[in-house]
């Protein structure tokens, strides 16, 4: 991997913490995707009107239900991720839910692809097991007392599974239908706003306090999200995946880090170990 391309998968991951970091700092919930997905659709206007009108690209037959699938998954990705933050620590929900993403999407290949993984990306897997295990507390967890953490181990286990979904749905998207990624990311983002705004309409005045306590939050996931994704997408128009796959998933750790420093989260040295390991378990995965 080139410094050129290492600095910009460097970036692209520290993006990706920190646009999570201000999602957690906002609390929000559906409101605040919805505010979320508004600043980030008027932003990407005049780029996606730029784009048409200079290339003037052919979409294939069947687009439109291949971005609505993407919608839907990253609809449940944002709900989902915003309620895991609303219930655990950064440093927790953060970590678990990036580490297991890909190995589910790993199992989801061998499952439906008939993938046949490498000794190497099964050791990877588990690592990235082991490291969960370790980031929850293992048995304890099933303890009464532990019964806080559970609901939020969940949350992030569904955010997981969908970071999953997403990623198989938008790779199969982008590599075997051609899509533009920033038609493609653009229009996501369309079906998102359509499904959210009846029930964002439905609590317009929660709408309307986010807007006014944490549009900043808002607008850093807005910009944020997408650069990030753009980022990913320009390294590997010159570097090979299995080198910027594990590469980006240092954001494991720097979000184990916000969490721990810049929040003051407890348990701090478990939870940097186990996003450590998990990060480890993904390099062994994508190399293997």
């Amino acid at each position: 991997m080139t410094p050129l391309a290492l600095g910009i998968v460097l970036i692209a991951a520290f993006t990706h913490a920190t646009w999570n970091y201000a999602a957690k700092r906002a609390g929000g919930g559906l409101p605040f995707v919805w505010v979320s997905c508004c600043i980030g659709l008027a932003l990407y206007a005049p780029v996606v009107t730029g784009y048409w009108l200079w290339l003037h690209p052919a979409l294939p037959a069947g687009t439109i239900w291949v971005v609505v699938g993407s919608g839907l998954i990253k609809t449940a990705y944002s709900l989902l991720l915003q309620r895991g933050y609303r219930t655990g620590d950064f440093s927790f929900i953060y970590p678990l839910a990036r580490g297991t993403g890909p190995l589910l999407s790993t199992i989801a290949a061998i499952i439906f692809f008939s993938e046949r993984p490498t000794p190497l990306a099964l050791a990877g897997g588990l690592i990235i097991v082991g490291g969960v295990f370790y980031l929850t507390g293992g048995a304890s967890l099933l303890h009464q007392s532990r019964a806080h953490l559970r609901n939020a181990a969940l949350y992030g286990l569904a955010t997981g599974a969908c970071i999953a979904g997403y990623t198989v749905w938008d790779q199969r998207a982008v590599s075997h239908l051609h899509l533009p990624p920033i038609l493609y990311d653009c229009g996501t983002s369309v079906v998102m706003f359509a499904l959210l705004t009846p029930f964002a309409w439905q609590r317009r005045t929660e709408a309307a306090g986010e807007w006014r306590e944490h549009r900043w939050q808002a607008a850093t996931v807005a910009v944020l999200g997408p650069l990030g994704y753009v980022l990913i997408l320009t390294a590997m128009t010159f570097t090979p995946v299995s080198y910027i796959a594990p590469a980006r998933e240092i954001s494991i750790v720097i979000g184990a880090f916000f969490g721990a420093t810049l929040l003051k989260e407890a348990d701090a040295r478990r939870r940097l170990v186990a996003a450590a390991g998990m990060a480890l378990g993904i390099v062994a995965l994508a190399l293997g």
